[in-house]
């Protein structure tokens, strides 16, 4: 990020804030070059990129000005799935996601994908081109089963500030967050057993879910404290339930952090009804707030918790490295891993190693939790100018993900297959419902850059919207008068 788009997105973010109000005379070009000691070009080309996001308006010989702005939407209401076991569906609708990453030219703004542009990435890049040059016979050999010593003794020094503690031995490498659920799920659940899961939920578990055979229950979850401790409770004394998948810190699609007493209360539960709790904690290291927050494995005292994780969101999806804690299931998932995956690529997990100890990662983490923060700033205020009134929109306390909820006659379905057309890819909410809910809803990949190509982007989508709506009011016949 160039400094003027740096100093571009704190003042958008300031406004966003309220620091500065509707109508109200922003500092000189000069007073913030000084104030940030930048050069006075920079100022003014800031101010150029906020003046494009109509978030300022210029005025002459008096300077700039807030744009009058609509006030911030509303978070989404507590969720209403359909509480009893289900067979997942959707297929269909993430094979259609997943064929769109062929085409290079769509902007995929639905992905899960983070922002691999910055260079704090660069030492990863030369120690994986290092092992392969100065270590041919390992990084060509095969791996030991539960993966390279060398990087579960790393994992095992991160997961101090989550207040996780685990020795190496505890630890198994697997490809990536969808291997270590995917081990756990099978070291646990056969098929025709029922899990419980967050609604919503992230697709990509769900989908595993349907592969493996297990029905899902969808439990309420407020957009802000995660899933109901009361409505899971009813459920596990209706429905023999052999687990819950959680996804408790920067959660995926919602964003919320469940709070400690919450994580302890659902500890607490699974011992009482006597089931297992598979926690992903992918996002966790990208809280907006240092410490990060503890998992729900670190309330766990009797190996119930089986904590998946992964490199995937925080470095790069491409590496393939994941890993698990799965408790008093160490024995199983390692049965689990063999039978289906075998062993991982050693090349990878050997650099991600190096790129922890030597402290590049901590270094890569801290950027990215400002970047990431910065633009789901930035990103908010664009869908609050961009898309109707009556939405509902996320506050999340981490990660990069944006969850918006339109009015209930927009059919994101549909929207998305015009915004194909127009090569533009979302991720329609019905995705991420095993039922195929909340068709009037979308998510956001918020770790897209601040560039004027994405704004065009978002605006377009809230175009589509727009008329998405408006055909739906003039389907809708009046209501006959009481």
């Amino acid at each position: 990020m160039t400094r003027y788009q740096y100093l571009a997105t704190l003042l958008a973010q300031r406004i966003e804030q309220g620091l500065w109000k509707s109508g109200e005379k922003l500092p000189s070009v000069r007073q913030l070059s000084a104030e940030h000691g930048v050069s006075i070009s920079t100022v003014q080309q800031a101010y150029q990129v906020l003046e494009n996001l109509q978030l300022i308006t210029p005025q002459a010989r008096s300077g700039y000005f807030v744009a009058p702005c609509k006030a911030q939407p509303p978070v989404p209401a507590m969720s209403r799935p359909v509480q009893r076991p289900v067979d997942v569906t959707q297929w269909d609708e993430i094979m259609t996601l997943l064929e769109s990453r062929k085409d290079k030219t769509v902007l995929a703004l639905g992905s899960g994908s983070p922002d691999l542009s910055q260079t704090t990435l660069k030492p990863l890049w030369r120690e994986l081109s290092r092992q392969v040059q100065h270590n041919p016979d390992t990084v060509l050999g095969y791996d030991d089963l539960a993966g390279k010593a060398e990087l579960r003794q790393q994992i095992t020094r991160l997961m101090v500030d989550s207040g996780t503690l685990v020795s190496a031995d505890d630890i198994v490498i697997t490809s990536g967050c969808q291997g270590a659920l995917s081990a756990a799920l099978l070291a646990v659940c056969k098929p025709g057993d029922i899990v419980a899961v967050e609604s919503p939920s992230f697709y990509g578990t769900m989908q595993m879910l349907r592969g493996f055979g297990i029905k899902t229950i969808e439990i309420p979850t407020d957009s802000c404290l995660g899933i109901s401790i009361e409505a899971l409770e009813l459920a596990l004394e209706q429905w023999p339930i052999k687990g819950i998948i959680l996804v408790p810190n920067c959660n995926n699609p919602l964003g919320f952090i469940m709070p400690d007493d919450r994580k302890r209360a659902v500890v607490s539960l699974a011992q009482r009804h006597d089931i297992v709790i598979f926690e992903d904690d992918i996002y966790g290291e990208l809280a907006n707030d240092y410490p990060r927050p503890r998992t729900v494995k670190s309330f766990d005292i009797d190996g119930r918790v089986l904590l998946c994780s992964s490199f995937s969101k925080t470095l790069a999806p491409g590496l393939r490295v994941g890993w698990i804690a799965p408790g008093r299931y160490l024995d199983r998932v390692l049965h689990a891993k063999y039978a289906t995956a075998g062993t991982n690529v050693p090349a990878t997990q050997l650099a991600v190693a190096a790129f922890i100890r030597d402290g590049h990662y901590t270094r890569h983490v801290r950027r990215m939790r400002r970047v990431y923060q910065q633009n789901m700033e930035a990103w908010t205020c664009w869908v609050r100018q961009d898309f109707p009134d009556g939405i509902c929109v996320t506050r999340p306390a981490g990660g990069y993900m944006l969850w918006i909820e339109l009015p209930e006659q927009v059919d994101m379905v549909c929207v998305s297959r015009c915004l194909a057309k127009l090569k533009i890819q979302v991720a329609p909410g019905s995705m991420f419902s095993a039922s195929g809910k909340y068709r009037n809803c979308l998510r956001i990949n918020c770790a897209q850059p601040l560039t004027e190509t994405n704004r065009e982007a978002l605006r377009q989508i809230g175009n589509v919207v727009y008329e998405a709506l408006e055909d739906a009011n003039t389907l809708t016949p009046p209501k006959a008068p009481v």
